[in-house]
């Protein structure tokens, strides 16, 4: 028995009204982020860095000021060196999800929320923890850390806040799994003004943004100035991006020798009280927005050429400088088809 078949060029046809399909749809714009404040019981904020940017040092000062003005607030460290909550504790470790959940389970016991969960002061901490160094990967560290989280009840818990502290790595797809997976309702970003920190904060930015436009919901609060030096260049990185700064850290010598020595500045009545009071009460409130990622040319434009070597030309290089000789240039035996 005989069946019809399709004319050569079908597949083809098909294949490029599936493209045009395609593009059509990447076309539409996504609508724009809902600029209301947050209502949901629970505020969910993932907090983004480069690493040694400081995110730990803030994050141990925001919530503690948060529990002080009657907050209840969880601080996850979703970073692998598990190091968010060490200001917190005066410099002890926590005993990592990871670590514990193997533990546990290598003894047929189950992990509990007094094995991973502690508190000080009114704030509650833990540590996801990550993989020994060479022996795993990161993200999937933290995808493992929040099924345990899940196995504990982790929706369920009456939190006002719960502040996730994530590597601005966002290119993995386990640091970049709140973002993602829609597991929280806003991103903040801490920078300095250095290319490598605002690179990173824009990397973050490209990921809501990209997410967003696959139905994503969650979007960038706004940027926190570490060690700012009052040269501008993240502040100007923020109003590009257009979201605000909610607080600027000055780049001040009490400030780097209390937190060296695991002591929290942000205290009710002290001198750097005010200035956390401002970025809890900016934190709760700012409304999560679309961002406007740079390109590689508008992030190096916030700094000098000198800086940068923007002002270089680039030299292609040529076959001599390859072999240290002159070859013939060889007609190519390659059938080259015209465009269809």
């Amino acid at each position: 028995m005989s069946h019809p078949t399709l004319p050569a060029e079908a597949p083809v046809r098909f294949m490029q009204l599936r493209h045009d399909d395609l593009r059509a749809e990447a076309a539409i714009e996504p609508e724009q982020p809902s600029g209301a404040p947050v209502t949901k019981a629970t505020q969910i904020i993932a907090i983004y860095g480069k690493g040694g940017i400081g995110k730990s040092f803030t994050l141990a000062n925001l919530s503690y000021m948060m529990a002080q003005q009657g907050k209840k607030v969880l601080l996850i460290g979703c970073d692998p060196k598990s190091d968010t909550t060490s200001l917190l504790f005066g410099g002890k470790a926590c005993p990592t999800i990871i670590e514990t959940s193997s533990r546990k389970k290598l003894a047929g016991e189950p992990v509990s929320i007094g094995d991973v969960c502690f508190k000080r002061d009114g704030v509650f901490a833990m540590e996801l923890g990550g993989p020994e160094v060479g022996r795993g990967c990161g993200g999937r560290g933290i995808i493992h850390g929040f099924e345990t989280l899940e196995k504990l009840g982790f929706h369920d818990w009456g939190f006002d806040y719960v502040l996730l502290d994530f590597l601005g790595d966002v290119v993995c797809g386990g640091f970049g799994l709140p973002i993602a997976r829609d597991m929280c309702q806003k991103v903040i970003v801490v920078g300095s003004n250095d290319l490598q920190s605002l690179y990173v904060a824009n990397n973050v930015c490209s990921a809501v943004e990209y997410f967003r436009r696959l139905g994503g919901n969650v979007g960038v609060a706004g940027m926190v100035i570490n060690k700012d030096d009052g040269t501008g260049e993240a502040a100007a990185f923020a109003a590009n991006a257009g979201i605000p700064v909610l607080a600027a850290i000055p780049a001040n010598d009490d400030i780097r020798r209390k937190s060296a020595s695991y002591e929290i500045v942000g205290r009710p009545g002290t001198a750097w009280a005010p200035l956390f009071e401002t970025l809890a009460s900016n934190v709760a409130s700012a409304p999560p927005m679309r961002p406007v990622p740079q390109t590689q040319d508008q992030l190096l434009s916030l700094f000098s050429a000198e800086a940068t070597g923007r002002d270089f030309v680039m030299e292609p290089a040529t076959t001599f400088d390859m072999v240290g000789r002159h070859d013939a240039i060889r007609p190519s035996l390659e059938v080259v088809y015209d465009a269809a």
